[in-house]
């Protein structure tokens, strides 16, 4: 008999100023659109059962840019500090619900589609730690299952997130470089290029 995996909320971190971009990524568009709407269905259809975004910089226009969605929407107040900061208030919002793992994914990775969530959402288990590689690089997203939330919180430093947890604890690496790059994006295209 096939246990069921228990639910999986999914994590977007989106509140940094994309200081090199020029403005907020959470704020981004390309000829595919938001994204920050691409990502949030991307965690939907790649099997989160839930979603919360994380949000911070321009804030108010984030929050209208999301709109009706059907997602969770928290607002880390430090976010300035760096992405441990963001990380810290989406696992905290992610504790009050019932969820076995958190995937946590980034609003700057366009090209990370549900296929790479879905293979990430294989593994989960309250016990799961389990990252994204691409090509044997380690990337994004990261599946983090509910035992490990509070040490990630702890460990998570300035704009390091879960890092060095992720590499002290052995997390499962889940080759996904045959669906995407999994490149985030922190400065606009060149034009002319």
């Amino acid at each position: 008999m096939v246990q069921p995996r228990g639910a999986v909320v999914g994590v977007l971190l989106a509140a940094g100023a994309g200081t090199r971009m020029g403005r907020p990524k959470a704020l981004v568009s390309d000829e595919q659109g938001s994204w920050l709407l691409r990502a949030c269905v991307t965690l939907r259809n790649g099997g989160c059962d839930d979603i919360i975004v994380v949000i911070g910089a321009a804030a108010p226009e984030v929050r209208a840019l999301l709109g009706d969605l059907p997602v969770d929407v928290v607002e880390a107040t430090d976010w300035a500090e760096g992405m441990s900061a963001s990380l810290g208030a989406g696992l905290s919002r992610a504790s009050d619900g019932d969820a076995v793992a958190a995937l946590v994914h980034l609003v700057d990775l366009p090209d990370v589609g549900p296929d790479v969530v879905t293979r990430l959402v294989e593994h989960t288990s309250p016990q799961a730690l389990a990252r994204a590689v691409y090509a044997g690089v380690p990337g994004h997203p990261v599946l983090i299952g509910r035992d490990h939330w509070d040490g990630v919180v702890q460990a998570a430093d300035g704009d390091r997130g879960a890092r060095d947890y992720l590499v002290s604890h052995h997390a499962l690496e889940v080759e996904c470089g045959d669906l995407a790059a999994g490149l985030d994006v922190d400065e606009p295209p060149m034009l002319g290029r």
